[in-house]
């Protein structure tokens, strides 16, 4: 629901929610403060145990956020080293199977690169992923055919087992990507800080305060929100998994190998 939103949208709407929440407890707290005195009491002990519920749900959000943007950055540079392994091990084979298989890898970088930039569940984003797997069709049939051709040689099998890896963590990096907070933890969560500002200027309304400290505090529970929403997302807003080390990895493919494999 929440990862469909352009960012803009979605602040508005987070904004959108808690202020809106303030608003209607700040003026239903100064009805109730000429109808019943009361309610004070109650109504100060409710907010209370509220806001540490609260308090928890969002502590929660914060570290599922942030487990997830950990993994997903170490899905990066793990995907940058099984391709930098496979790309130095295809130049120790024979030819014509470690140029062409030189060439794909190289292709692979920049549709590894793609799959950075793009949103998960757009078209984009499958057609990122389609694109790596026709690649590594290509270079695990290149690699039966090198392996066909040598197969007492220690390269086409060393060769075999890096490509393998790679083809497994590019797996393990698109389920990174996929993997995010459930919606219903993230609706919880701006709801439930909505109504917990709700009822604390509800209970400031009621004594005859001001609403300048509860709007402030809000605005510092929004940002929080945002943050947990921004480390969700892993390619939109402020927050996002970088690909340095795909970037270094696309310049490093770009020069000339440094090994040269058997001719045959």
């Amino acid at each position: 629901m929440f990862f469909r939103l352009s960012t803009w949208e979605l602040w508005l709407i987070i904004v959108a929610i808690v202020l809106g929440f303030v608003v209607v407890g700040y003026l239903s707290g100064r009805y109730l403060r000429r109808q019943a005195d009361t309610l004070r009491e109650p109504v100060g002990i409710v907010q209370g145990a509220f806001f540490a519920l609260v308090g928890l749900v969002l502590a929660f959000g914060l570290t599922l956020a942030l487990g997830r943007y950990d993994s997903r950055r170490a899905a990066v540079v793990d995907d940058a080293n099984a391709i930098g392994t496979t790309f130095l091990r295809a130049q120790t084979l024979a030819e014509p199977t470690r140029t062409r298989s030189l060439q794909l890898i190289r292709q692979y970088v920049d549709a590894s690169i793609a799959l950075s930039l793009a949103v998960p569940t757009t078209a984009s984003f499958d057609r990122a992923v389609a694109r790596e797997d026709v690649l590594q069709r290509r270079l695990w049939s290149l690699g039966g055919d090198a392996l066909n051709g040598a197969p007492r040689d220690s390269a086409p099998r060393l060769y075999i087992e890096t490509l393998n890896e790679m083809i497994d963590q590019q797996t393990v990096r698109v389920a990174a990507l996929n993997n995010r907070i459930p919606g219903a933890v993230l609706l919880l969560e701006v709801l439930g800080a909505a109504f917990a500002f709700g009822l604390l200027a509800l209970y400031t309304a009621m004594h005859g305060r001001g609403a300048t400290s509860v709007v402030l505090a809000g605005v510092l529970v929004t940002l929080l929100l945002l943050v947990i929403f921004d480390l969700d997302r892993p390619t939109r807003g402020l927050i996002r998994v970088p690909d340095t080390p795909l970037v270094a990895l696309r310049n490093s493919v770009a020069l000339p190998p440094a090994a040269h494999g058997p001719t045959r």
